[in-house]
């Protein structure tokens, strides 16, 4: 909580506002239900100096208080009570950040009871307040990867021709509990010409002896992200496919070379680009190279051109190149990576090889 409100007074704000999310996990830990009913905790900022002046407010409904929270003060609303009343009586009149889950009808009923307080977007102001992990979020990441590696291995020995996408899905999904994910977040299984769609919607169509399959999967595991894509081929490629899967597999370790603190997060997906480009490819690689990744699967920062910020040791964010040819087929590569002092560390694993399944 100093570290954001440090953030928050250098970007000139007067105060946070974190609603149920990611950001309240990061900063108290607390993982309150979603509903209507107000909670909501308040950081004064703008004033120099290692910490809030001011002790944190944790404002909560009377029937969801939560565990101990030694760092804040915890003020209870019971049901019949304005908890926008209670909030805009400790805000001063300025610029608010709000988390970017804040539901509309609380954000336009402060508004109505703090008409002194302006707003905007957490993201907006603080893009990097989660991006930069400690050893411990590393290490959690890595665990998350590494279940996600054993899903895989594991899923190259399951039966792909004759059966449907969504069956080839749900034995990722079951894998990736297995190997302690609490939560699956999405398991695409893009087949034939339905891997030229990236974010393809798994269906009933069945897979068959030459189908490209593009697998993408991830979740959350301790409450931390996993997201890798490996490509497959139901039996052997054809030499057109090989090589787009080679051009890929090279755009990804190019990318991934180039990672180094200092180095501009558009420089990787400018590198990734280059090869695909070079190599004919470039009005099929349509989406950025990249994207961060912790407590949700995507978050700041952005590998992306016109992001201009310096990668620094501790950012995680996937690196995920590919090629997606309409009507025939697409491929992806992707790994997490994070930035060492030297360069970068992949929290994915397994083989960047074209793998043969059955």
């Amino acid at each position: 909580m100093r570290h954001a409100v440090r953030q928050a007074t250098e970007a000139g704000l007067d105060g946070l506002l974190i609603t149920p999310g990611p950001d309240l996990v990061y900063l108290t830990g607390h993982r309150p239900p979603v509903t209507e009913r107000l909670t909501m905790l308040l950081l004064l900022a703008g004033v120099p100096g290692p910490a809030p002046t001011t002790k944190p407010a944790l404002v909560v409904p009377a029937l969801e208080l939560p565990g101990d929270q030694p760092d804040l003060e915890v003020v209870a609303w019971p049901d019949g009570e304005d908890p926008y009343a209670i909030v805009a009586g400790r805000l001063r009149d300025g610029r608010h950040a709000i988390s970017d889950s804040a539901w509309a009808m609380h954000l336009i009923a402060l508004q109505e009871a703090a008409p002194g307080v302006r707003y905007t977007s957490m993201t907006a102001t603080l893009p990097m307040l989660r991006a930069v992990k400690d050893e411990a979020e590393v290490a959690l990441l890595a665990a998350a990867g590494a279940a996600a590696d054993a899903t895989y291995e594991q899923i190259l020995s399951v039966r792909f021709a004759g059966r449907t996408e969504r069956q080839v899905a749900a034995d990722l999904a079951r894998l990736l509990r297995e190997h302690g994910h609490e939560q699956v977040d999405f398991t695409i299984v893009a087949s034939g010409p339905n891997g030229a769609n990236p974010h393809h919607d798994i269906g009933d169509r069945v897979l068959r002896e030459g189908d490209m399959v593009v697998l993408d999967f991830g979740g959350l595991k301790d409450g931390y992200g996993s997201d890798t894509t490996r490509t497959v081929h139901v039996g052997p490629p054809s030499a057109p496919e090989q090589e787009v899967f080679d051009v890929v597999r090279a755009a990804q370790q190019a990318a991934f070379e180039a990672v180094r603190p200092g180095v501009a997060c558009q420089e990787i997906d400018r590198v990734a680009r280059q090869l695909i480009e070079d190599a004919g490819y470039g009005e099929f690689f349509i989406h950025r190279t990249g994207h961060g990744i912790g407590l949700t699967t995507h978050e700041p920062p952005y590998l992306v051109r016109g992001e201009e910020r310096p990668l620094v040791p501790g950012m995680c964010f996937s690196i995920e190149p590919g090629i997606y040819l309409p009507g025939r087929f697409g491929v992806r590569i992707e790994d997490i990576v994070t930035v060492t002092e030297t360069g970068g560390r992949r929290l994915n694993t397994t083989g960047h090889g074209l793998a043969i399944v059955g």
